[in-house]
């Protein structure tokens, strides 16, 4: 688990299927749900999805890093067992780290990462916070003291028009505002 610029995330290696698995049954969510790819800078994550162009791009290079998770193209099919239900798309997150956790996220590049909760649960802003049965679960803690506690705003990006799937950090008006700005 590491702390992250809005909740403790819950992570596995982005780059194998089972480890994925993994962290959804300890979390208790259905395989048909996507969980994020999160990257350390934009650059890695353009690494790790080379066909992140055009809209989807731009404005994930204004946004992030941030509290936003995106939901954006993935015409290649990379990371299936990421992408839940909807193949042809993947959340992308590049979180506003240092310390700690910025470290480990440039040294493995990226991991799915997912709120520390139970499938449902409260949003972990401490790690008092996270289940035991999860904290039970897992390898390795980073401790980062309280976080602000509301997770990543998530915005939908494969559409004609931005559609916010989950208002969180950021209010749902302002990110589809700056989306706006963005995409002129």
């Amino acid at each position: 688990m590491i702390p992250t610029d809005t909740v403790y995330g819950l992570v596995s290696t982005a780059f194998r299927a089972e480890p994925v698995g993994s962290l959804a049954g300890l979390k208790q969510r259905s395989p048909e749900q996507p969980i994020a790819l999160v990257a350390a800078s934009f650059e890695r994550l353009l690494e790790c999805l080379p066909e992140l162009l055009g809209p989807a791009a731009a404005v994930a290079r204004e946004l992030l890093p941030g509290p936003y998770t995106l939901v954006a193209p993935n015409p290649a099919g990379r990371f299936p067992w990421l992408t839940g239900g909807r193949p042809d798309a993947i959340g992308v997150r590049v979180p506003a780290l240092d310390g700690a956790s910025a470290d480990v996220l440039e040294q493995v590049r990226a991991v799915a990462a997912t709120s520390a909760n139970v499938h449902g649960g409260p949003d972990p802003r401490r790690l008092d916070d996270i289940p035991e049965e999860i904290r039970a679960g897992v390898d390795a803690t980073l401790d980062g003291g309280e976080l602000p506690g509301t997770p990543s705003t998530v915005v939908d990006l494969t559409g004609a028009e931005p559609v916010v799937l989950r208002e969180g950090a950021v209010p749902a008006a302002e990110a589809l505002a700056r989306v706006a700005a963005i995409l002129g």
